[in-house]
């Protein structure tokens, strides 16, 4: 919550002027019982009507003006409740942008979405309840025992007896709820993680015949919600019927001895009157600070969920070129003996090296999980690697602000994304690319053909994902995205394979026309993709099993001239 309460602070002189609205409201409204008691006790015996009627005015002003102050102070709440979420979401979501994939993996995404949508608005709910009720609850019991106690200490006395108990059930009850209420968050995580992977993947679901079999996963990580949910509602549900039974233990205790009381001429039947409306409004407050206490306890869970992500340390900070000296080379890509393991358990890859200078390609070619991609992950330094070095023109990457090594890359990676959106806002990307640059970079992707068959040409609307497009076209369109931005090394993760071969050697003569002074690196499963290219790796489980041009490699690794004859009906293809 010491997060939550930085953000409060913030807007602390808003919030003291809506405490002080508040404040004055509830004690406006404390006074009118005890204006009552003065008319019932004081006025009505005299039988002066004119006075009655004075006493009556007061007490109606009393009452607007507390309506007025409470209207007044609750929308003032809102807004506050409203502003610090919106902070405090944003700064949760850019915090989330500047994860590094290893915490990422750490996280997961379904958790990080519901961090950004459900515990953010468990705050917001928490924040305009405890600012709304959390002012006006404590100073209607502190300020009500106080005035009865004036009033009456005898029943004032009754009244307290009963007020431990409550406190106690309160405090017993939320401690118990909090675990549970993050417990009911996790198992949100669970479920949106399923509900995510089916929505993705739904056209896989209905080809394989498999949606009753998703249905019965979501199911059971339905009833899982909805078991913690039981839980902790049922914990959570015994306060109010324990508060309000003690409370009407107190109240018929307190009618009783007021009976006895004004019977024995002790006490007079207005303050009797008078504390009923007192002990009324002390029921209520104990009632508010119930539920101040329950959404304090599903707050707080989801508080701590966002305060952990948001106080995630930085893992892949700048280095220092004191620790990675800068080194004179005519190379613009450099792996030194790279080996990378995933949690710290069996090397991913494993004492890779090559150079590769300005203008060049590399093809890296390997069966399905034998490094290929985390090759790329290491060289745009998305994780660290565990022993050697990258370097990009002498400079370890680890001593490149993000900034500036980001802008190095144009990047198509296996699972890249297209959004809602025109093609012309997709290949921008935010980055202010003139039309010629686009339109030049749709023409080396061997898109200009289907984007300007389109009416609208480069403003045509795509779905979330770009399912309006074929698996090829969407493959183009973002080899536009990646070449539209000039970049200096091209980096293209399978961004083939759903292209015809034509196609694809049209693409490959592209970018070596092009795209000439820019270093490429291609990772695929074709051959034909990366025969060309001014040297091809071989990986194998991590390892570097061959290292080449097309033609050596042919005469010395086996693994590469058996995927190769595997594949001759495209290889040859120019």
């Amino acid at each position: 919550m010491k997060s939550l309460l930085k953000y409060l602070g913030k807007a602390k002189l808003f919030i003291a002027i809506a405490l002080i609205i508040k404040v004055s409201a509830t004690l406006i409204e404390l006074a009118i019982p005890y204006i009552l008691s003065h008319i019932l006790d004081n006025v009505v015996p005299t039988k002066s009507i004119k006075t009655i009627v004075f006493y009556g005015i007061a007490m109606i002003a009393c009452a607007c003006l507390a309506c007025v102050g409470n209207i007044t102070a609750n929308r003032m709440a809102a807004r506050v409740a409203r502003n610090t979420t919106k902070e405090l979401r944003h700064d949760l979501f850019v915090r989330t942008m500047g994860l590094s994939s290893k915490q990422i993996d750490k996280y997961t995404i379904p958790s990080l979405e519901s961090r950004l949508t459900s515990d953010t608005y468990h705050v917001h709910h928490f924040v305009g309840m405890s600012m709304r009720m959390g002012v006006r609850a404590p100073i209607l019991l502190v300020g009500g025992l106080f005035v009865t106690a004036t009033l009456d200490p005898i029943l004032t006395l009754v009244m307290a007896l009963i007020l431990p108990f409550i406190t106690f059930t309160i405090y017993f009850i939320s401690r118990k709820g909090i675990p549970l209420f993050r417990k009911i968050q996790h198992s949100v995580d669970g479920m949106t993680r399923i509900v995510r992977e089916d929505a993705q993947g739904i056209r896989v679901i209905k080809a394989l015949s498999k949606v009753d079999y998703e249905k019965r996963r979501y199911d059971k990580a339905n009833k899982e919600l909805v078991a913690d949910g039981t839980r902790a509602d049922t914990t959570m549900a015994v306060s109010n019927p324990v508060v309000t039974l003690l409370l009407n233990i107190g109240l018929v205790s307190v009618i009783v001895v007021g009976a006895f009381r004004v019977n024995g001429n002790f006490s007079e039947v207005g303050k009797i009157i008078a504390f009923i409306q007192y002990f009324t409004m002390i029921s209520m407050a104990m009632r508010g600070l119930a539920r101040i206490f329950i959404g304090y306890t599903r707050g707080a869970a989801s508080a701590q969920r966002i305060a952990e992500v948001i106080n995630t340390p930085h893992d892949l900070e700048v280095q220092s070129e004191d620790k990675h000296p800068r080194i004179e080379t005519d190379d613009i890509i450099t792996f030194e003996d790279v080996s990378f393991s995933f949690g710290g358990k069996k090397n991913t890859v494993s004492n890779i090296s090559f150079s590769l200078k300005k203008g060049q390609s590399i093809g890296i070619i390997g069966a399905t999980g034998s490094g290929k991609t985390t090759l790329l992950q290491l060289l745009m330094r998305f994780y660290d690697v565990d022993s050697g070095s990258i370097r990009i023109e002498g400079r370890d990457v680890r001593t490149i602000p993000h900034g500036e090594l980001n802008t190095k890359f144009g990047v198509v990676m296996q699972n890249d994304f297209i959004y809602a959106g025109s093609i012309r806002d997709n290949v921008d990307f935010g980055r202010n690319i003139d039309d010629a640059a686009i339109r030049r970079a749709a023409r080396i992707a061997q898109a200009a053909e289907f984007i300007e068959a389109y009416d609208d040409g480069y403003d045509h609307m795509l779905n979330s994902k770009g399912t309006n497009l074929s698996g090829g076209q969407r493959q183009r369109l973002l080899i536009t995205r990646a070449v539209a931005g000039d970049p200096q090394i091209l980096v293209l993760d399978d961004s083939s394979s759903a292209l015809d071969y034509k196609t694809d050697a049209r693409l490959r003569h592209a970018i070596n026309e092009e795209l000439a002074d820019v270093t490429t690196v291609i990772v695929a499963q074709r051959v034909s993709s990366v025969m060309n290219c001014d040297i091809i790796l071989v990986l194998d489980d991590g390892e570097l099993i061959g290292k080449g041009t097309h033609e050596e490699l042919l005469l010395a690794c086996d693994v590469y001239k058996e995927i190769s004859d595997s594949q001759i009906g495209g290889a040859f293809v120019d």
